[in-house]
């Protein structure tokens, strides 16, 4: 298949960043990664995946594994999610890939810990996984890569709604339908005023309205009533953060040795990160390069810290006031695992316990409900690179799976079509508007 294929279908990581599938299958690499890891607490979505569209994955990891001339695959899966590894096995044959069974652990689908944990490959500092010969694809990209070999282009996701809700599930939506539908579809919440994860509880957004459209790169949302912990937690503002961190941390090095890129053996220092404060007048500008390699896990702010602190967001302004100075770090040595890292891992029923969310950790078994928003709203960014360019009009009339938007052959991107037949009611710097 060609790359160009995958632009033209506008298919990005469905797991991350939503960086384009087809600059991946441009490259040249020995393996293939395929993470079904699936870490985040309460998000349950590609263990649905791949119990119920294992073909179409493993279709899309050998459609890869030929793009990029690999001559080995890996499969990620965690060791509990046997009936998704089963399924995934039974649909693999004669083909050189070998299942990776994982522990249960967080952040066991970061791409850092997932090679290593595949290959026994440590990705270089600041560097990504084509630098170790290595392309990681989520499971639910390696489905739409497949899907986009019969020219079918990206026009849905596939999510999962949990927590507070009545009736917690997995289904496909839409791609532009607003997220207060996807939580109708699980039965509303249970609690009166509530608030909306997306993208999970350790790394994900609070929702900033129920018109918020699913994205590309959206992985489920999970529903919490507003009086919740983590909900306070989030809602802080970013400088009250940094300040409470000045005036608070007793430097007790929990962040630092609980986490994950410090364990590989990368310079990640929270802890040094949350001295700098110090010299600040309020905790707010701060410059440390002990938080330029961070992953932004979660795992310092809301697991390690017996304070409730936030080295987390820290290290995200200390990396962002680094670069934007105009400075560079570069790790001095090659990373080394830690003698330690084995022991320091984070069990999810752990983390779930430390979150308070273990009430809410039900599953989301797969509904195929035909979802029917009244419109949609197709954000123009879906990832990385480029807005893509609308090719429609206000007013036209336009069938599902249709091209909306293009992205120009020379810049990264990918292409948007219609996920829903309908007229086009706006189109604006930001999203084109359908109303079915």
């Amino acid at each position: 298949m060609e790359p160009a294929r995958l632009k033209q279908m506008g298919v990005v990581g469905a797991g991350g960043a939503g960086f384009p599938a087809y600059v991946k299958a441009a490259s040249r690499v020995e393996y293939v990664i395929a993470n079904g890891a699936e870490c985040e607490p309460l998000v349950h979505k590609d263990v649905e995946l791949m119990k119920r569209c294992a073909p179409e994955i493993v279709a899309g990891l050998r459609l890869m594994m030929r793009a990029t001339g690999a001559k080995q695959g890996k499969f990620g899966v965690k060791a509990k999610n046997r009936a998704a590894m089963d399924a995934i096995r039974a649909e693999l044959g004669g083909d050189p890939v070998e299942l990776v069974s994982l522990g249960d652990f967080y952040p066991s689908g970061d791409e850092y810990e997932l090679v290593y944990s595949a290959t026994g490959r440590l990705i270089p500092p600041g560097g990504i996984p084509l630098q170790v010969g290595c392309v990681v694809n989520n499971v639910e990209t390696l489905h739409n890569i497949a899907l986009a070999a019969e020219n079918i282009p990206v026009t849905r996701k596939f999510v999962s709604v949990t927590g507070a809700v009545a009736k917690p599930k997995s289904f496909w939506a839409p791609v532009g339908a607003p997220i207060r539908d996807l939580i109708a579809a699980a039965g509303g919440a249970l609690a009166p005023d509530f608030a909306v994860f997306i993208g999970g509880l350790m790394m994900g957004t609070l929702a900033g309205s129920l018109d918020q459209p699913v994205m590309k790169t959206t992985a489920g949302l999970v529903v919490l009533p507003r009086d919740h912990y983590l909900v306070g937690r989030r809602s802080r503002p970013g400088p009250a953060m940094l300040h409470i961190g000045k005036s608070a941390c007793d430097q007790c090095g929990y962040c630092t040795e609980l986490c994950p890129r410090y364990l590989l053996g990368y310079d990640v220092r929270p802890h040094q990160v949350m001295r700098s404060l110090g010299f600040t007048k309020t905790g707010g500008d701060h410059l440390s390069p002990w938080g330029r390699l961070c992953c932004g896990c979660g795992i310092c702010t809301l697991y390690a810290c017996p304070e409730d602190l936030y080295p987390k967001e820290a290290c995200d302004k200390a990396g962002r006031g680094f670069l934007a100075a105009g400075l560079e770090f570069e790790q001095p040595r090659a990373p080394r695992v830690h003698p330690m890292r084995e022991f320091r891992r984070v069990p999810l029923p752990m983390l779930r316990r430390r979150l308070r969310v273990e009430e809410y950790d039900s599953g989301a078994p797969f509904d195929d409900l035909n979802l029917e928003p009244a419109r949609v709203r197709i954000a123009l960014r879906q990832g990385a690179g480029k807005p893509a360019v609308p090719v429609v009009s206000e007013g036209e009339r336009v069938t599902a799976r249709r091209p909306v938007a293009r992205v120009a052959p020379e810049d990264l991107g990918a292409d948007l079509h219609a996920s829903i037949g309908g007229r086009v009611t706006a189109v604006t710097d930001e999203y084109i508007e359908i109303t079915g």
